[in-house]
Parts: C-alpha cells; structure tokens; sequence
C-alpha cells in the first residue's frame, strides 16, 4: 500500500519553514570566515557545504545551524580548505604547542594529554586536570591550519579535595628529589602526574631507568597514594622503539 501524499497545509507549512530556515542560517552564516560557506535546507534538513580555513571554522558552522528553530538534521560536508601539512609535523606543533599552553596556570605538570595524527585528522588523548585545560586543547587543535578533523578523547580527571591534596604532594615528593629536579626546570620535559580517586599515573619522558625508578618510589611514599602505575618512558630506549 503506498504512502498517502502529504496535505497540502502541511506541504505548505514546512516550506515556509525551509524558507525561514534558510533566511536564518544566511544571517548566522554572514561573518567574513564563512565566505565559501554554502547552506540549503531541504524538509527542516541543512546541507552545509563549502570550505573554510581552519577546523574550528567548520565546528561553529555546524554548530549554528543546529541551533537554529525548527531545524532537523544537518549534513556537514564542509571541507577544511588549509595548506597541506605532514602528520608528523602537525603532530609535533601540536604537542608542542598543547605543552605550552596553560603555562601559568599551575596545571602544566597534571597534564598528559596526547597528540596522534592521521592524515591530517588529529586524536586527542589522555588525562587533563579540568574542564578548561581539556577545552583549550581542544580549541588549539582546531585552530591550527592542516587539521581536517580534531577527535576529543581526552579524559578529565576528578577534582576533589583529596586527589588535590595527592596531586601537589606527589609533585613535591617527585621535583623535590635531587636527581629530578632537573624535570621541573623545561615545561617541555616535566613529569606527568595524573591523579584518580587517590590512583597515580606518571607520564613522561625520563633521561634515564634510574630517574624513572626513582619517581616511581617517590611516588609511592606519598600518604593518601593507593596506586602507583609508572608509564614513564627513558628517553633512550623510546629513541629505539621509535
């Protein structure tokens, strides 16, 4: 049995609705960065198209037209119309830059957040302190020209009280020790605390077993410590592996 045609009211209505849609989105769509930005609405969808320069461009593209009033579905076929840059070296300006960041802040050690790119699509990964440092990764990834697509992994660890009070003594205990100092001096090289309901992860790259297994003790003498899970890696032996 075939499907009863629509009324026309409702026919009536929903072109309207196309047509306000439409009238919308050129009005949310009128900054200078969505030039090559193109929208058509079709039964309450909206079929983005076009390029922009940067990923974030893309997302805050998307992003109104979701929230526009009666708006089903949107197709985004945007392409992110940057220059060609290599996964490698977008993954090092990444890194780097994600490094350096929240510098200031005081959050740079509890941070190891991790940067995989493939074919210009970046995964983020890994433990952030809060909710700001995970969306500063997130916008910086975005808006580095050669990111096609940015994937947020990322975890955010609890904040409560007690994992504070673990996150600055481990960090005291581990930078206070002679022989690892040295890693407080680089934000670039610092060790990595990230703290769970009391549980320890070191990341890093260390110079040596020695500095690693010393971190490792020193994190575990911390009170309040229930786990100490040491993903530190020595230098040498990545240089190898890599």
């Amino acid at each position: 049995m075939s499907a009863l045609p629509a009324a026309p009211h409702a026919v009536a209505e929903q072109t309207g609705n196309d047509s306000q849609i439409q009238a919308e989105l050129a009005k949310s769509l009128s900054s200078s960065k969505f030039n090559d930005v193109h929208g058509s609405v079709q039964n309450g969808i909206v079929s983005l198209s076009g390029t922009v320069k940067v990923y974030n461009d893309k997302a805050a593209a998307d992003k109104k037209a979701h929230h526009l009033k009666n708006v089903a579905a949107v197709q985004n076929e945007i392409q992110v119309g940057s220059k060609e840059v290599s996964d490698h070296d977008l993954q090092q300006k990444l890194a780097k830059a994600i490094t350096y960041d929240r510098i200031g802040y005081g959050t740079t050690t509890f941070n190891a957040i991790s940067v995989n790119v493939q074919n210009g699509v970046v995964i983020l990964g890994g433990h952030a302190y809060g909710p700001m440092d995970k969306q500063t990764a997130v916008i910086e990834t975005g808006s580095t020209p050669g990111v096609k697509d940015v994937i947020d992994n990322i975890e955010v660890d609890p904040l409560s009280r007690m994992d504070d009070r673990v996150r600055v003594a481990t960090a005291h205990a581990v930078y206070g020790f002679p022989s690892l100092n040295k890693y407080a001096m680089d934000p670039a090289k610092p060790i990595r605390i990230s703290v769970q309901n009391g549980n320890v992860t070191l990341f890093g790259v260390v110079d040596s077993e020695a500095d690693k297994d010393v971190a490792g003790l020193r994190a575990n003498s911390v009170p309040g410590v229930f786990k100490v899970t040491n993903d530190l890696q020595v230098a040498s032996q990545q240089s190898v592996r890599n």
